[in-house]
């Protein structure tokens, strides 16, 4: 048969026709085995009863028991007996697609062959069998319970399903919502066709030209200037978050505790494995429930074999993606979370410290909110912003954009583009959006998109990730021409049916939408532009000023300078907290730091046209100990 030889058919009959004998507490069952002490079990039984999780589940995280011993004792509670994976027993791929493998996944139950009429299913979890039994009776007629460990059952699954999860993994998304279709070579030759008429357009016709895109590039960096003062303005209006603590006595009971999986991709990052593992350790969630997934591609082994160096805790696992052409973090997160456990799927990268109590924060933040609360998303911050001046000027923008630009857009009511980390998403919603896109190179921005355009809404939780800033002008570059390569991507995708797109969102929030992807994508491409004016002030005069009255002029400069004094007085008010304060002596200083974008956005340009999924690398570790060695406290709102 292929499964272990102390499977008892009689049992296995008794279980398909219903007649197992009475369940036996499972505790009960480890204290005669011998493998528990009653008192560990006492404090097991009091920890449950506060929490949304397994008894049993909570044992293997405390180290009080193994998971062959929990898959023993589950056996001997449900009358039946284990499997054991083995090279010729595979499951029959034909009922794992009668029930459909997602399903198999969500209910952690996995038809493994019939026999006489009867179907044994395998699983790791009886409890979930026994609610989904109907439904499982629905699909296969009588069915037999045998329990297998969850590692095991995630092989058969992937040793008889690997190509199907791989090919889930690149097309969750619909093709309607994704940007896969701009893997073609037409959309590469339309986007180069534009750029040459343009190119064309100003060798006949230079002043035209000029003066046409002079006029765009001062109209979005208006609206541009216009949104970050009145995200400014909402953003202090209102109180900042309410810090979560435990809930008064006199207050409803708290419902229990969820189970959060934390997906963390990682790629060519043997260096900052010790590190991180360390960070999340840190984290206060309840062990039992915590399920933290590595995950790593197939062939990268340097990462794989850094990973297998260390005793790694219960509640973190590695999951291998399979390996394929196409290797981008969302596909990498759509493949990891159909093995999460938890109702709450979190975002970590690879060189995130995230606060301590974040996870706590962000389940009251769920267990207060409305339903149609799809993501909460924390502060992002650095560790090495003292490096250099790159990284200070970086910090300052990374605290303009976390601290004023996103809770303002919140407050106002705009669709919010999500950062790639400390996100968390409840599953269901996030499962019904079939995930990230896995095309996409800036997946959180579009997966952000996507929640407002079905009636989701994101929440910006005053917790804080410390994480490294990029310190080098050329890795800086590439990062930033990944993410403005993203911003046209996602644009792209949801202007393909503007009126679609202007219903789901209204009129206002498709107007966020403009002036966020397009304006950023128009500003940096046309900032040379823009430059001109700094000479009209020095003196030089301007290559237009025939073309206009002096009026015009005097507004297009006024525009210009009320722009960058805006950029200056936001990131004032943004490093406001006593840790960020010693970076308003660098606000100047951006002026040099912001046409470093004119370039990435010319380089995302030309990888749109060739390469629209390259996804250029972003190399962490170099300062990581500057994290670890970090004593005061984080900085909050």
């Amino acid at each position: 048969m292929g499964f272990a030889a102390s499977v008892d058919y009689e049992q296995l009959w008794q279980g398909a026709c219903g007649h197992s004998p009475a369940h036996t507490p499972l505790g009960l069952i480890l204290l005669d085995m011998g493998v528990l002490r009653e008192d560990d079990l006492l404090r097991a039984l009091q920890v449950q009863a506060r929490q949304d999780g397994f008894l049993g589940d909570i044992l293997v995280a405390h180290g009080l028991i193994t998971q062959t011993q929990l898959t023993q004792a589950l056996a001997r509670q449900y009358g039946t007996s284990a499997l054991t994976l083995a090279q010729e027993a595979l499951p029959d791929p034909a009922l794992i697609d009668r029930l459909g493998l997602h399903e198999c996944l969500r209910l952690s139950c996995l038809p493994w062959q019939q026999m006489g009429g009867v179907t044994l299913i395998a699983t790791a979890r009886p409890a979930q069998f026994l609610r989904a039994r109907a439904q499982l009776e629905g699909c296969f007629g009588p069915v037999a319970l045998a329990l297998i460990g969850e590692q095991d059952l995630h092989a058969a699954i992937l040793k008889t399903r690997r190509n199907r999860l791989k090919l889930w993994a690149e097309t969750c998304v619909s093709e309607a919502e994704s940007c896969r279709r701009m893997q073609s070579r037409g959309f590469g030759n339309l986007l180069a066709l534009a750029c040459v008429t343009l190119a064309s357009l100003a060798l006949l016709a230079p002043r035209a030209t000029v003066l046409v895109l002079t006029c765009i590039a001062a109209f979005f960096l208006l609206l541009s200037t216009l949104l970050k003062i009145a995200a400014a303005i909402a953003a202090h209006r209102h109180a900042p978050d309410v810090q979560v603590g435990p809930s008064p006595a006199s207050a409803r009971p708290a419902p229990k505790q969820p189970i959060i999986s934390v997906l963390v991709p990682l790629y060519k990052e043997p260096r900052v494995i010790s590190r991180l593992i360390n960070r999340l350790s840190r984290l206060t969630w309840p062990r039992e429930l915590l399920d933290i997934l590595l995950v790593v591609e197939e062939h990268d082994h340097a990462t794989r074999a850094a990973l297998a160096t260390h005793d790694l805790p219960r509640w973190m696992r590695v999951i291998v993606v399979p390996d394929a052409p196409l290797k981008t973090k969302p596909r990498a997160l759509n493949y990891a979370m159909l093995f999460a456990r938890g109702t709450i799927i979190g975002v970590y990268d690879a060189e995130d410290a995230p606060d301590p109590d974040q996870l706590h924060r962000v389940a009251r933040c769920f267990q207060e909110g409305p339903d149609t609360l799809a993501c909460v998303q924390g502060v992002l911050d650095f560790y090495n912003a003292r490096t250099n001046w790159l990284s200070r000027c970086f910090a300052i923008e990374y605290a303009t954009w976390f601290r004023i630009i996103l809770p303002g857009m919140q407050r106002l009511g705009l669709a919010v583009p999500l950062g790639g980390t400390t996100l968390f998403f409840r599953r269901e919603i996030l499962e019904s959006l079939g995930g990230w896109d896995a095309h996409n190179v800036t997946e959180d921005a579009d997966l952000g998109i996507r929640l407002a355009r079905h009636g989701y809404y994101t929440q910006l939780l005053g917790t804080v990730t410390q994480e490294e800033a990029n310190c080098r002008a050329l890795p800086w570059i590439k990062q930033r021409s990944r993410w403005l390569k993203g911003y046209a991507v996602t644009w792209l995708v949801h202007m393909r049916d503007p009126v679609q797109l202007w219903r789901q969102l209204g009129p206002w929030r498709f107007f966020g939408v403009q002036v966020l992807f397009l304006g950023t994508l128009v500003q940096f491409m046309l900032a040379p532009l823009l430059w001109t004016f700094w000479f009209m002030l020095l003196g030089f005069g301007h290559p237009l000023q025939d073309s206009f009255g002096a009026g015009v002029m005097l507004g297009f400069v006024a525009v210009f300078l009320v722009s960058e004094a805006v950029t200056i007085a936001v990131g004032y008010l943004a490093l406001s907290t006593p840790e960020h304060r010693h970076l308003r002596l660098w606000l100047p200083s951006l002026h040099g730091y912001f046409p470093l974008a004119v370039l990435a956005v010319y380089k995302a340009l030309w990888e749109l046209i060739r390469a629209p999924f390259y996804w250029d690398k972003t190399a962490h570790g170099d300062h990581g100990a500057a994290c670890d060695a970090l004593q005061v406290a984080r900085p909050r709102f």
